[in-house]
């Protein structure tokens, strides 16, 4: 039983000195953002969209060669 109880107090001093002393992890900086959440990139297929229907900003048909 003290073997055990020695063998988790070791673990555990282990893990603790690996979290202060061991390798710099660098994490980036910011958060990684994918295309369907970028406003510009939304906001061209949504452009693209309206064209390839021929419709304009209001609402009214366009002309689809504008």
């Amino acid at each position: 039983m003290i073997y055990l109880l020695a063998l988790i107090v070791l673990v555990t001093l282990a893990v603790l000195l690996w979290k202060a002393f061991g390798p710099d992890l660098q994490r980036p900086a910011g958060r990684v953002q994918g295309p369907d959440d970028d406003p510009e990139f939304l906001w061209k297929v949504d452009r693209q969209n309206h064209r390839r229907t021929g419709d304009t900003s209001d609402g009214t048909p366009g002309d689809p060669t504008e």
